[in-house]
């Protein structure tokens, strides 16, 4: 994520911001800047652009429920913005819990359309294109046994609410013994599986990603039932990003899409600050030191990637132990995953360059 802050005032400000605590000015997000900017009121709940000219904006219906911040440009034909307008369904917001965890919900969904726009591949919405378009089911258990299963289907992402509520999603990813479970890491995961359908399925990707990730015409079901009933193979984290990547050739990509977002966004909010790792201890060319001085969205050499990548994680989880707390980012990258992962960037490469996925509708 960028650093953004108030062209007025010059405060720094958090991607969530609907107001600037220095100034006072309201805040919106605008997609087609990806900028946060102070507003200047102009009518009833209409707002111009600090040191914009006279184009009017407004707020996302969703705003009104403290779930999002970004602008609609008025007459628009539509209340929504570009990010709520992927939402088929959502909670009954009348519970104040599921309103609390939609609200975590949506900031996650947010972050990851914002990196959708920054890779010049976010899709339209399923409302306007049925078949190929993007759209999210946010959906609560009903009780009787039944439970919503968080998953993917033909562009379609139905999300359990219950993965907003801290306790709940520690329970479940103590009980999948997983590493690392998070709202907006599901998001990324399951994007991913609508990304394949969209980047690799039918396409001259499909060689190439069987040779790295495995076919992905063995049965899905079947490996489902294996993975759970016997769990991942010893060797899995010489070959997989994650256990449940082993699962079947789609997980591995969607996992391993997952981390490349993770790359990408983590990069960004360090290049933002100009971090940069340089340990006091360690000898020359060790390939601890680096310096976030580049857009990593503009790197286009995968490796440019990676080697600013292991420092930076390096020095964020001893940060964090030394907080006592686990590590930021408890994987280990073996070189079969930095090839998937070199994979997926030149696939995404590729797809900007010919707009394949951008700005469908």
């Amino acid at each position: 994520m960028k650093l953004f802050t108030c062209s007025h005032c010059g405060q720094l400000l958090y991607f969530e911001n609907t107001r600037c605590e220095r100034c006072g000015h309201s805040l919106g997000f605008l997609a087609s800047r990806l900028a946060l900017v102070p507003l200047v009121p102009q009518g009833p709940a209409a707002f111009r652009l600090y040191k914009g000219n006279s184009m009017s904006y407004r707020y996302c219906t969703n705003s009104q429920y403290n779930v999002c911040n970004w602008l609609v440009p008025e007459g628009s034909g539509s209340g929504y913005c570009e990010a709520c307008g992927f939402n088929r369904t959502i909670p009954d917001i009348s519970n104040p819990e599921y309103r609390d965890r939609w609200r975590v919900i949506e900031w996650a969904k947010h972050r990851l359309i914002y990196a959708l726009l920054r890779l010049n591949l976010l899709p339209g919405s399923k409302k306007k294109n049925p078949e190929a378009g993007l759209g999210f089911d946010f959906l609560a258990d009903t009780g009787g046994g039944y439970r919503i299963l968080t998953g993917h289907a033909s562009g379609l992402i139905t999300f359990n609410i219950a993965e907003a509520d801290d306790i709940e999603r520690e329970m479940t990813r103590r009980q999948m013994k997983e590493a690392y479970r998070t709202v907006l890491g599901h998001f990324r995961h399951e994007v991913g599986h609508y990304y394949w359908d969209r980047l690799i399925a039918g396409t001259d990707h499909e060689g190439p990603f069987r040779n790295l990730f495995g076919d992905e015409r063995t049965d899905y079901g079947q490996a489902l039932q294996r993975h759970y009933g016997q769990g991942a193979p010893p060797d899995w984290n010489e070959r997989f990003i994650s256990a449940y990547a082993s699962t079947h050739p789609w997980e591995d990509w969607a996992e391993t899409w997952a981390h490349y977002l993770h790359l990408l966004d983590t990069l960004e909010t360090g290049y933002a600050f100009g971090i940069r790792v340089e340990p006091a201890s360690v000898q020359p060319g060790s390939g601890l030191t680096v310096a976030l001085d580049t857009d990593p969205y503009q790197i286009t050499d995968f490796s440019g990637l990676l080697n600013r990548w292991l420092p930076l994680t390096f020095a964020l989880n001893s940060l964090n132990r030394s907080m006592g707390l686990h590590d930021l980012y408890p994987f280990v990258i073996p070189p079969l995953v930095m090839e998937k992962l070199g994979f997926i960037h030149e696939v995404c490469q590729g797809a900007r360059a010919g707009s394949a996925v951008a700005n469908q509708s």
